[in-house]
Order: structure tokens, then sequence, then C-alpha cells
């Protein structure tokens, strides 16, 4: 039985002169990205190639980019040329402007007739505070579009060989950030309820209080021998993996530091690794993705 009607390429290329590459792209009708909006776009986990194509468009349209501290700055290169950049990125324990500054600045910018670009590492709502900059606009009456990005949780394990789901190991994946708005550990996370949740745990921003979040998850039942994988640098050429158990997790960050940013993951997503390592080598040569 058949898949339905197929169309060939010849359906759409209407003549043998028509564009090719990304050049055909150019006739493409984009959403116009008007005076006094913001968009807030996720950039994807680093590797400039991960960028929607809505992303590109809004680089190419914006009046300035807001951008966070996990954007890959290769992706800036591609902005129009005239176009302000307003750096916004906020790292844990270096000086680094209050969330409101920065949503007071995108209400500024916007009001003031800017096309505003906000642009987030990864996916503006995947802990990126997307949500929350969004409702001030709301409220404030400013208009606003968002664009999704690939998040690192997803896109930065496949380039570790990591599947964030698979039938074989796990139907569940729990999505968890390893710090609050404090910058300690969530206090408001029942870890012994997340411990036997799900088979596979993907943590964002989660290296500082690692040996505490294991302390947590083992308190809850979680085996200390569960593997532990730590991704720095998910899709860049200086991708790192560091591998360890829940049981010698805190002393492994100790002992190493890993770099950030990075995800770390728990359970057995990790057993895909020795077969599914696909970025290494030559692949890792292109600096695009």
């Amino acid at each position: 039985m058949g898949l339905g009607p197929t169309k060939r390429i010849g359906d759409w290329v209407s003549s043998p002169e028509q564009q090719t590459g990304f050049a055909r792209l150019d006739a493409e009708t984009f959403p116009s990205f008007e005076p006094g909006w913001v968009w807030l776009v996720g950039a994807g986990p680093g590797a400039p190639g991960l960028m929607s194509l809505m992303c590109f468009h809004a680089l190419q349209n914006c009046d300035v980019v807001v951008y966070d501290a996990l954007v890959n700055p290769d992706i800036l290169r591609w902005v129009k040329v005239g176009a302000e950049l307003e750096y916004a990125g906020k790292r844990g324990g270096k000086p680094s402007p209050t969330q409101k500054d920065i949503t007071l600045r995108l209400i500024e910018l916007a009001q003031s007739g800017k096309r505003v670009l906000r642009l987030k590492g990864g996916d503006p709502f995947m802990f990126g505070r997307g949500g929350e900059e969004c409702q001030h606009l709301a409220t404030t009456g400013i208009p606003f579009r968002i664009v999704p990005g690939i998040t690192a949780g997803i896109g930065g394990l496949a380039y570790a060989g990591m599947p964030a789901t698979h039938r074989d190991t796990n139907h569940s994946v729990i999505f968890l950030t390893g710090h609050d708005a404090t910058g300690n550990m969530p206090a408001n996370v029942n870890w012994q309820a997340v411990a036997l949740a799900s088979p596979v745990i993907v943590m964002y921003m989660a290296v500082k209080h690692l040996g505490e979040i294991a302390a947590a998850l083992m308190a809850g039942g979680r085996a200390a021998d569960d593997p532990v994988t730590i991704v720095s640098n998910a899709s860049m050429p200086h991708q790192e993996v560091a591998s360890t158990t829940l049981g010698g997790a805190g002393a492994f960050v100790e002992a190493n530091e890993p770099p950030t940013p990075a995800i770390v993951v728990v359970g057995k997503a990790a057993d895909w690794r020795s077969l599914l390592d696909w970025y290494k080598g030559p692949l890792r040569e292109n600096p695009v993705g």
C-alpha cells in the first residue's frame, strides 16, 4: 500500500532557469518583521547550521539583536549590515544584566520603533526565560513572535550519539534545570519523585550542583551505578563528553571541572554512544555543523 500522492521536483520548478541552492529562498514569502515588534528566536545548540530559516530571516531583517551568552558569535556574522548588537548574556558567578533590565530594554527598543530580535541559545522556552519575557511584552502591549529553536537537551545529545528517547531504553524523558533564579540547586523540585519517574533525566545548567543533585536522586531510590554523561559544547568542534556514575558524579566534577555550557544526562541513553557516536574526526572540521 502506498503512502499517498507523490510530488516530483518538477511540480515546484517553474522553469529550467530556476535558481538553485539557498538562492531559491529569495522568492519565499517569509513573514514580515514589522517595526515595533519583538521576535524571540532560538538560535539552536551552538552550530550555526542548526539554526532555522526563520532565525536567518530575522537576522536579515532586524534593526537590533539582543543576544544571550550561549549564542555562537558565528551566527551573528549573518546579521543585516547596519543592525545593532546588544549583549545581554547571563552567566553564573559573573557580572550580568538582570532579567528585569533585559525585559525593560526589549520594551524600550520596541517602543522606539525598532525591529527587535531577542536571540537566545537553544530554544527560548526551554529554561531560557522566554515565557517571562513574552509575559511582560504581552502586558505592555508589545507585539511579538516566537521562533522555536533546537534545544541542547535534544540536539546536543544527538551530536553526542545519544537519542533522547529510544524504544529499547526509554519511552519517557525528564528535562530539568540544575539551578533556580538564585543560582542554587532548585528547591521546588520533588527529587524523590523525579528519581524514579523516567529512565532518562536530562539536566541543563547542572554541573555546578551535580554532587548535590546526584545525592538527592540516590536518596530517592536512583541507583548509584546509573550512568551519568556530561556533554560540553555539544554541537561544536570542541565538544567534550565525559562519563561517570551517579555515585561518583560529585567527585568527578570536583576533580575534572567539566567545561560549560554542558548538558548532563542520567540514564542509559549513554548506552548508545559506542554505536552512534558519529560526530568525530573530519566531521568536526566544519564549523557550520
